[in-house]
């Protein structure tokens, strides 16, 4: 079983697979967070996040895992603990920039399939259900209008001691939306056949167990 769940900057995806994965007793992948590790490398080693080959080349030699553990998954890039460094703006930042490069997408989508292959996983990201397992049992975009996507990305440095204003936290949703959105590899976009899911009045919870039982709906009409 393969869950696929796709959406814009601050929808919530993460959180949600996260917990759809445990409800289910599934694996989880953040391929968002694959990305981040890689841009936070690329700002470590002064890499230019505009230079596509060098980061395709660190994401192709650095070692990168993410590990589960009983308070989360951590993040590890060259045996190193990045967990909470690769949510900081600076990362958040440049996060779009750098996962547009072709090279770098072929790295980690090579990677991610790699993972995907062997067992039953819930995935969110950008292209999940579009490019890295379009043969997904069950994709959903995961949504939220921009003003509610905003607060809840504010809401989440805040959470991590980082204080930024709203102003730009909205500006800094909006121009993720257009980088993801308009790349030319693997763009943001809703993957044939995904169930939409506008969370903009919904809670985690409430689109946790909307997920839950659309899989618990495929698992009985396949028993």
């Amino acid at each position: 079983m393969i869950v696929a769940i796709d959406g814009p900057a601050g929808a919530g995806k993460s959180t949600v697979a996260r917990a759809v994965a445990r409800r289910l007793g599934l694996a989880y992948l953040d391929t968002g967070a694959m990305y981040r590790g890689l841009t936070w490398l690329a700002l470590q080693r002064d890499v230019d996040p505009g230079d596509g080959a060098s980061l395709a080349a660190l994401a192709r030699d650095v070692p990168m895992a993410i590990e589960p553990t009983r308070d989360g998954d951590r993040v590890r890039v060259d045996d190193q603990d990045v967990t909470e460094a690769i949510r900081l703006p600076e990362v958040s930042g440049r996060v779009s920039e750098v996962s547009a490069h072709p090279g770098v997408r072929e790295e980690m989508v090579a990677a991610q399939r790699a993972l995907l292959s062997s067992g039953g996983w819930v995935s969110d990201g950008r292209d999940v259900g579009t490019v890295v397992w379009p043969g997904a049992d069950l994709k959903v975009f995961l949504t939220a209008s921009l003003e509610e996507r905003a607060r809840r990305r504010r809401a989440e440095l805040a959470a991590r001691g980082v204080e930024v204003d709203e102003p730009t936290v909205l500006d800094d949703v909006r121009r993720r939306d257009h980088l993801d959105t308009s790349r030319g590899t693997s763009p943001l976009r809703v993957a044939p056949g995904a169930i939409v899911i506008d969370s903009s009045e919904m809670t985690a919870d409430d689109v946790v167990e909307r997920v839950v039982r659309l899989v618990e709906a495929l698992r009985a009409a396949s028993a």
